[in-house]
């Protein structure tokens, strides 16, 4: 596949990161026995990674805006692009080496995304989509699943961690949803999950309380594979909101119904 500049860079970028945690994801077994755990090797190998990422995409793009999870907003000279990264989306699946995790980048330019990579190291998996372009795994068109009864589909969620979100008002969502659907996963990345709503692995999707550079780069791509997506509560912009639903037309209006009962 011929992809543009753009989507090469942030390529090259990703995958020179990925090296970085596959190398650290090797390690995590051996620390599985220390008493204290690899809590502190994975906030090293998450801030490793993001580092790498700044540095390539700064040099292929200097003035750009840079949005990380672990260093916040770096502003660029040039306003109107942003990167929006998320250099180890799925940490606590990585702390446990489950190889369930992904590098996250986005492009917004003037608030809008018009290219993402969602790449996962520890299976080789690159999704990629570029605004008006499509979307694609391993150069392979992606398209949304077209499933239109509920009771056939598939459905991943989020989970709120300890301490965090609304518990009870997932558990409502969770029984409401439940009680409609084939079956529910919660395999917790958010980027994955939207890749894999645009891979049609996945029928929808909806999680709350999320930040930009989870779900920057999936927006996109479940867009370019031809799927619906809002923020769950109006049509508005999740990226803004950070509460995400998706699926097929279908799908995203009938978990949209139940969700905002």
């Amino acid at each position: 596949m011929l992809y543009s500049a753009t989507i090469n860079v942030m390529v090259k970028a990703a995958r020179r990161a990925g090296r970085s945690l596959k190398r650290d994801l090797g390690e995590i077994e051996h620390l599985q026995v220390s008493l204290k755990g690899p809590a502190n090797f994975v906030s090293l190998a998450d801030k490793r990674a993001e580092e790498i990422l700044y540095q390539d995409l700064a040099k292929a793009r200097p003035g750009y805006g840079f949005i990380g999870e672990e260093g916040g907003m770096r502003e660029g000279s040039d306003k109107s692009h942003t990167w929006i990264v998320d250099p180890l989306d799925g940490t606590t699946n990585f702390l446990h080496g489950i190889p369930q995790f992904a590098i996250s980048i986005g492009l917004s330019r003037e608030g809008t995304v018009i290219a993402g990579v969602i790449y996962n190291p520890a299976n080789d998996e690159l999704y990629i989509a570029e605004r008006g372009k499509g979307a694609f795994l391993n150069d392979q068109r992606l398209r949304v699943a077209g499933r239109r009864q509920l009771n056939e589909c598939v459905v991943a969620c989020g989970l709120p961690h300890i301490g965090r979100g609304d518990h009870e008002e997932f558990r409502r969502e969770m029984t409401a949803i439940q009680d409609r659907v084939a079956g529910l996963r919660r395999f917790g990345a958010a980027s994955l999950d939207l890749a894999f709503v645009a891979a049609g692995r996945l029928d929808g999707y909806w999680e709350r309380n999320l930040q930009s550079w989870d779900i920057a780069a999936g927006l996109l791509m479940v867009k370019e594979a031809g799927g619906t997506i809002s923020d769950i509560n109006t049509p508005g912009d999740a990226l803004v909101t950070g509460d995400v639903v998706c699926g097929n037309e279908y799908v995203h209006g009938e978990l949209v119904k139940v969700l905002r009962r």
